[in-house]
């Protein structure tokens, strides 16, 4: 192989272990990858190189898993305290299409209890919405006393997709940045922890990234006619995104941009960041022990018939 095919290899063997839970990561098919390499499918085999050039300093998987374990039990850590002392943290993840916000969010969530972590994605808004004051159908999903709720994506849509794709007006917009840092003002005011994330990306691995879900069927689902046409309105997204942090960078609630090429570093600095945020503390727990099983003479344990058994395929 080539210096070309080896760095080649090297970043599409990267994006498919990114595709798997940590336990199957060390199963990965060389075929797989062989098939992936060969492929004339995944765009301009130049693109290919920028995308392997980019990510030769990317960490080793061993590092990567390591620092993200411990930051998962931090997380641990930081969920106690938030329900111990009844804490309201809303954090918001922007960014463009594939830039790796859902696989921050999914990190974050992973090892978490989803009765205090959860996560909102909302559609698009219904007719009925369209008529509501902009943020009212966001409003529901504001966390309460001990509780972090993450969005995927927020009312930041209006400075973004809905300016870009023409499903609001101007004046919409403008009314929008009037509004939105009263609005975030009266969220801190209310003893929310608002955090707000921004992923940036190059418009070189976006164009990779999607290369790679157009010919992996397992994310093909993740890319909509509406991510197809943002690719083509990049410029667009960028004057709007330069226009969203002008407005709406404010000190009680203020941007952070994430550098998103590398997925691993992303994921590790936006949750080392995170924990930053919001101070917290050991909480002390009783320890638990398990009470002897009652046992009763007259207990007969029924059997189930066989019929309504999962059949064992494997």
């Amino acid at each position: 192989m080539t210096d070309f095919d080896e760095q080649t290899a090297a970043r599409l063997r990267q994006e498919i272990e990114d595709s798997f839970d940590e336990e199957l990561e060390n199963e990965l098919s060389e075929s797989l990858l062989a098939m992936l390499a060969d492929s004339t499918e995944l765009g301009d085999r130049a693109e290919l190189a920028d995308a392997a050039k980019r990510h030769a300093g990317e960490l080793d998987r061993r590092t990567y898993f390591r620092e993200l374990f411990r930051l998962q039990h931090e997380l641990i850590r930081l969920q106690d305290w938030v329900v111990q002392q009844k804490l309201k943290v809303l954090v918001l993840f922007e960014g463009r299409d594939s830039a790796g916000k859902g696989g921050a969010i999914k990190r974050i969530t992973q090892r978490l209890n989803p009765r205090v972590v959860r996560v909102v994605a909302l559609t698009a808004p219904t007719e009925r919405e369209k008529t509501q004051w902009y943020f009212q159908r966001y409003v529901p999903h504001l966390p309460a006393a001990g509780e972090v709720v993450l969005f995927d994506r927020s009312w930041y849509n209006r400075a973004g997709v809905e300016r870009v794709m023409g499903f609001c007006t101007e004046s919409d917009v403008e009314e929008f940045f009037r509004s939105v840092p009263e609005f975030e003002r009266m969220l801190v005011r209310s003893g929310i922890i608002l955090v707000k994330y921004w992923f940036s990306i190059t418009d070189a691995e976006q164009q990779f990234r999607f290369h790679m879900r157009i010919n992996d069927p397992l994310k093909q689902w993740k890319l909509s006619p509406m991510d197809v046409e943002s690719r083509r309105r990049w410029e667009d997204y960028t004057r709007a995104k330069e226009a969203m942090l002008e407005h709406t960078h404010i000190p009680e609630a203020p941007w952070w941009v994430v550098h998103a090429d590398d997925k691993r570093r992303a994921r590790l600095n936006c949750i080392a960041h995170l924990l930053s945020q919001v101070p917290y503390d050991e909480v002390q727990k009783p320890h638990v022990v398990l009470p002897p099983r009652v046992h009763n003479p007259d207990y007969i344990r029924h059997p189930i018939p066989p019929e309504m058994y999962v059949p064992e395929v494997w």
